[in-house]
C-alpha cells in the first residue's frame, strides 16, 4: 500500500467524457449520487452528443457529464473542469479546451491508438508529443486493467471492455473519498438478474478504486468535506423529475387528476417517462402520434375536467400554437411544458437554449394573451409547477411553463417540501346554474374567470368552439363591439394574475448598488454566482430574477428604473430584453450566448465589472 497525502478542497469540478457508448451519463449520475450521500452540495451538467449513432471514436459522438461539488452552497456546475476523465483521443480533444491551466487529466491511454488519433484529427499522439504540458497528465491503462479484473467471469471481452466506465468510477470515487457501497449496491440491483454482468461490473469498480489506492501513480486524494444545510430530508433531483413531482403535487391538491400527453421530442421526453410511472396518483399519460395531437388531447381533457398538461420542445411548440389558441378562445385551464433547446428548427437537439420566450408571448395568431412562468433550477421545477396548474385553475387559462435543456438534465440536493406548506389548489367546479335564466359559461367571477362546469352536470349544458363567444351566455357571436370586449377580457384577465403573484424581489444588501442584473430561467444560478464574486471584491451590485414573465410583477418597471444601468444576461438575442424596452422604454443593455452551452458565472461577472 502506497501512502497518500490527504489533501483537502473545498470545491472541486470533475468532468467525464468519452464516446456515446462509454457510459459516461451512468458514470457521472452514480458519482453524483456517491457525492450527494456525502451531503456536498452539487450541481451538474450532462452533455449529451447531437448525433444519435455518431461514428464511434469522432468528434461528434462525445459524451460527457461535468459535476462541481463543494463543502460550501454552490450556484452552478462550474465554469472549467479541474479535473478530466477522457477515456479516447476524441473525448480528450473535445474538452480540453475547457480544463484549467494545471488542471488534470485522466487518460485511458489503452484507446491512444492510430486508429483513434486519426478519428479524433489528431496528427502525433497528445499523450507523448508534449502538447499537454500546461497540464496534470495521468496515464491509465483502462481497458486492459479492466479486462484483466473480469478474467474468469463468465463475460464476453465485448461486455468486459464496457465495464471500463466503472473502473474509470472506482479511480475517481478513490480520489475523492465517495462511498463504495452506493454505486455497488445500485449495480446490485440494476444486474439482478445478470449475475455475471454484476461480477464484471463490481470487479471492474474495485479494480479502479484499488488501483488508486496501489499505484505510485497518484501522490494525493482529496477530502470535500459535507456542506451546510437546512435539517430536513433530501433528494438529488433533476429538472424532468422535478418538475413532474410538482405536477402530481399539484394534482393531489386540486384533486384533479393529471392527464399528460405528448409526442416524444427532446430533452422533453423524460416529463413523460417520469409521469407514466406514477399511475397511483391517478396520472394518465397518452404518447400521441404528433404534436397538434398531444394539445388536442390535453385541451380535450381540460373540458372533461382534468388537470390537461402537454410538454415538447421548441419545434413542437410552434405546431402546439394553434391549439393553445383554442384553449385561450375556450378559457380553460391547462399547462403546457417547453423544455427549450437549441433551435431554429431541428437545430442542435441535446443543447440548451432560452429562445422560445417571444414565441410564448406572441406565438399565436390574433390577440391571445396568456400567463408565462419560468423555472431558474432544477429543484425550484417543482415549484413553478404549482405556480403553472395554481394559476391555470384560479383564471382558467392556458399556461405555458417555460425549463430549458440544462435544468432538465441537470441535477442538485432538494430538499422535500412539507405537504401541509404546499398552495391549496381549489378547481370551484360550477354545479348548478348561474343565472335567472339558466348556466352562462361566460359570466365571471372577481377574477374575471368563467366557470368550469364538467359535461354532463345537470342543468349545465353549454358549448364550446373555436368561433368568437357572445359575453356572459357563450353564445357564437360575430358582433363587432363584442369580439372587442371579449378581447380586452380575455387580456384584462390575464393581467390581473399581476394582483396575484409575488414583486420582483431585489438583492441589494446596501441598497447603494448603481447596476441591476435582471435574469430568467436557467441563468439564476450564473448570475447569483458572479454577483456573489463581485461582490467579494468589494463592489456594489444588484440582482433580481423573473419566475413570472406574463404578466410581470407589478412593481417590474419601478425596479428597472431604480437603477442607473440594468444587465440583461440572456441565452438567445436578447428577448427579455426587448420585451422590458418596449414594455417600459427604460434602457437596458444586453448580455447574449448562444453557443448551445449555459452562460458561465465567470462570463456574468466579467460583463459587471466592465460595465461598472
Amino acid at each position: 500500500m502506497v501512502q497518500k497525502t490527504v489533501v483537502e478542497k473545498h470545491r472541486v469540478v470533475v468532468r467525464f467524457a468519452g464516446d456515446s457508448g462509454d457510459g459516461m451519463q451512468l458514470t457521472g449520475d452514480r458519482f453524483t449520487n456517491a457525492t450527494a450521500m456525502l451531503g456536498n452540495d452539487l450541481a451538474t451538467l450532462p452533455d449529451f452528443p447531437a448525433e444519435i449513432r455518431a461514428p464511434a471514436g469522432t468528434l461528434h459522438g462525445v459524451s460527457a457529464f461535468q459535476i462541481h461539488f463543494a463543502s460550501e452552497e454552490i450556484l452552478t456546475p462550474g465554469d472549467a473542469p479541474n479535473v478530466l476523465v477522457a477515456m479516447n483521443p476524441a473525448a480528450l480533444k473535445a474538452n480540453i479546451k475547457d480544463l484549467e491551466k494545471g488542471g488534470v487529466v485522466i487518460a485511458n491511454e489503452d484507446a491512444f491508438v492510430d486508429r483513434n488519433l486519426e478519428k479524433a484529427g489528431y496528427g502525433s499522439n497528445p499523450l507523448e508529443d508534449r502538447s499537454l504540458d500546461a497540464y496534470q497528465v495521468f496515464r491509465v491503462p483502462m481497458t486492459s486493467i479492466t479486462l484483466r479484473a473480469t478474467e474468469g467471469i463468465d463475460v464476453s471481452k465485448k461486455q468486459a471492455e464496457q465495464a471500463k466506465n466503472m473502473f474509470a468510477l472506482g479511480l475517481v470515487s478513490w480520489m475523492y473519498g465517495r462511498p463504495t457501497d452506493v454505486t455497488v449496491t445500485w449495480l446490485e440491483k440494476k444486474f439482478a438478474g445478470k449475475p455475471a454482468v454484476l461480477e464484471g461490473n463490481v470487479a471492474a469498480f474495485k479494480a479502479g478504486y484499488n488501483f488508486g489506492e496501489t499505484t505510485e501513480l497518484f501522490a494525493n486524494t482529496y477530502e470535500v468535506k459535507r456542506a451546510p444545510a437546512a435539517p430536513g430530508m433530501y433528494r438529488n433531483v433533476s429538472g424532468n423529475t422535478a418538475l413532474a413531482w410538482g405536477l402530481i403535487a399539484a394534482s393531489v391538491k386540486s384533486g384533479l387528476p393529471i392527464f399528460y400527453a405528448s409526442y416524444p421530442i427532446t430533452p422533453a421526453s423524460e416529463l413523460l417517462h417520469e409521469l407514466s410511472r406514477h399511475k397511483n396518483f391517478g396520472v394518465r399519460t397518452l404518447q400521441s402520434e404528433d404534436e397538434i395531437a398531444a394539445c388536442g388531447a390535453a385541451v380535450g381533457a381540460a373540458f372533461g375536467g382534468h388537470l390537461g398538461i402537454t410538454g415538447t420542445s421548441g419545434p413542437g411548440l410552434d405546431l402546439k400554437q394553434e391549439m393553445i389558441g383554442l384553449a385561450v378562445m375556450l378559457e380553460l385551464p391547462m399547462v403546457i411544458v417547453d423544455v427549450q433547446r437549441a433551435g431554429p428548427s431541428t437545430g442542435m437537439p441535446t443543447k440548451t437554449e432560452a429562445a422560445d420566450l417571444l414565441a410564448a408571448m406572441y406565438g399565436r395568431h390574433g390577440e391571445s394573451p396568456l400567463p408565462i412562468v419560468a423555472a431558474r433550477t432544477p429543484g425550484h421545477c417543482f415549484d413553478t409547477a404549482l405556480e403553472a396548474v395554481r394559476i391555470a385553475v384560479k383564471y382558467r387559462t392556458p399556461v405555458i411553463l417555460l425549463s430549458d435543456t440544462f435544468l432538465t438534465n441537470s441535477s442538485e440536493p432538494w430538499r422535500l417540501p412539507k405537504i401541509e406548506n404546499l398552495p391549496e389548489i381549489d378547481p370551484k367546479f360550477a354545479t348548478q346554474p348561474n343565472h335567472d335564466d339558466g348556466f352562462m359559461p361566460y359570466l365571471r367571477d372577481d377574477n374575471l374567470a368563467r366557470p368550469w362546469a364538467v359535461p354532463g352536470t345537470e342543468g349545465l349544458k353549454h358549448r364550446v368552439g373555436g368561433l368568437e363567444k357572445e359575453d356572459v351566455t357563450g353564445n357564437i357571436s360575430y358582433e363587432a363591439a363584442n369580439h372587442e370586449r371579449m378581447t380586452h377580457l380575455r387580456a384584462a384577465k390575464v393581467a390581473k394574475i399581476a394582483e396575484d403573484i409575488p414583486p420582483l424581489v431585489v438583492d441589494d444588501p446596501d441598497g447603494d448598488a448603481s447596476l441591476l442584473v435582471l435574469g430568467w430561467g436557467s441563468t439564476y444560478g450564473a448570475i447569483a454566482a458572479a454577483v456573489r464574486r463581485v461582490r467579494a471584491q468589494g463592489k456594489a451590485v444588484a440582482s433580481a430574477h423573473l419566475m413570472h414573465l406574463s404578466p410581470l410583477p407589478k412593481n417590474t418597471e419601478d425596479v428597472l428604473r431604480k437603477y442607473p444601468k440594468v444587465l440583461i444576461p440572456e441565452m438567445n438575442m436578447g428577448q427579455l430584453w426587448r420585451i422590458l424596452r418596449a414594455e417600459f422604454l427604460v434602457e437596458a443593455e444586453l448580455f447574449s450566448k448562444v453557443q448551445g452551452q449555459p452562460i458561465h458565472a465567470a462570463e456574468v461577472e466579467a460583463e459587471i465589472l466592465r460595465r461598472l
